[in-house]
């Protein structure tokens, strides 16, 4: 089912929380809501699910316009950060509860129930308590719940937030899993860039209420569409430098100038990922620290009075207080606006 925002507002007292622009979400596609707290993410998901009204606008399942319509009646799946499991029922009878509300026959709720207590491999569990259950097991039941309704859109609000590092992990690829074996289309909201990143086919990046970018996780981080994308994205984080731009060149050092594509003079922002550094014949620079990210080493080094990062391999020893010689990957190197942020695109070339 396709997911359509026409021109979605919402304002609280004299603030305006969001605002959209138009906005769709693909049928079939697993789509991240990512940005920082306070960014919107989760209002529009309660926005989507009918739990708040929109102060202007229009939401679209498909054709059908779904802005007034109650949670109820909507068609959606929704699980929350805390899962809201019914402590006093069993796995099966949470599992159920949605199927009981809607009067269905007593064999179709099992079938169903079991069906989903088996796509979501807690199938051994249906005689338990959510006291008895483990974080990672509760988070299965408040999915299993949320689609044995067989919705047309799940919604998972911060739905890892409670689990400890492994079981995000684990649990993240778990939903991956079932969103492709269902085919539901589903939104998953996260301030977790590597969660969006590592799960989701679409990423929409918001900020204080307004989308930034629209597109593949891959695309997002390789071509960020202003600086508060390129800076949301990407651990070790990009490093930002004011080069001056000469003759064509970017004057990155006394030493250091790269031709660039760029029509610019002046100062311009650059920002450049640890990962665009190489060794190489180029910039001379003295390390700093040196941190082990699995299979890089991270250095941290002075560049133009500002702290710089580079991830270089690991097997290639490098100690504090040694002096090594860096390229630059234009392919990691951007260009913004030092006023709006806006991105300039123009390409650093050797």
């Amino acid at each position: 089912m396709e997911l359509h925002l026409e021109k979605l507002v919402k304002d609280f007292a004299e603030v305006r929380a969001l605002d959209t622009g138009d906005l769709t979400i693909q049928d079939g596609k697993l789509t991240g809501l990512l940005g920082p707290s306070g960014c919107g993410k989760s209002t529009l998901l309660y926005l989507i699910s009918g739990l708040q009204s929109p102060t202007s606008g229009r939401i679209f399942f498909g054709d059908r316009d779904v802005t007034l319509l109650p949670p109820e009646k909507r068609g959606i799946g929704l699980v929350f950060q805390n899962y809201a499991l019914y402590p006093h029922m069993t796995v099966e009878q949470n599992i159920a509860f949605p199927l009981v509300n809607q009067k269905v026959k007593k064999e179709e709720i099992r079938e169903r129930t079991e069906e989903m207590a088996k796509l979501v491999q807690i199938g051994d569990l249906l005689k338990r308590k959510p006291s008895q259950l483990s974080g990672g097991q509760q988070q299965r039941v408040a999915i299993a719940r949320a689609l044995v309704k067989q919705p047309e859109i799940l919604l998972l609000d911060e739905p890892l937030s409670n689990l400890d590092a492994r079981l995000r992990l684990e649990m993240r690829e778990e939903i991956r899993r079932i969103q492709i074996e269902t085919g539901v289309t589903t939104v998953f909201v996260t301030h977790d860039q590597e969660e969006a990143m590592s799960i989701t086919d679409e990423i929409v990046l918001m900020k204080k209420g307004i989308v930034q970018q629209q597109c593949a996780p891959q695309e997002m981080y390789l071509n960020p569409g202003n600086q508060f994308v390129a800076s949301f994205l990407g651990n070790p984080p990009i490093s930002y430098f004011r080069f001056p731009v000469q003759d064509g060149c970017l004057q990155i050092s006394d030493t250091c100038h790269l031709p660039l594509s760029l029509r610019h003079e002046g100062a311009v922002v650059t920002g450049i990922r640890p990962e665009a550094w190489r060794k190489g014949d180029g910039l001379a620079v003295q390390v700093q620290a040196v941190e082990q990210h699995g299979k890089d080493n991270q250095i941290t080094f002075q560049l133009a009075g500002t702290k710089a990062r580079a991830l270089l391999d690991v097997t290639e020893p490098v100690r504090v207080g040694d002096t090594v010689s860096l390229t630059l990957d234009p392919r990691f190197v951007y260009f913004f606006d030092e006023a709006t942020g806006t991105r300039l695109y123009g390409e650093a070339g050797q």
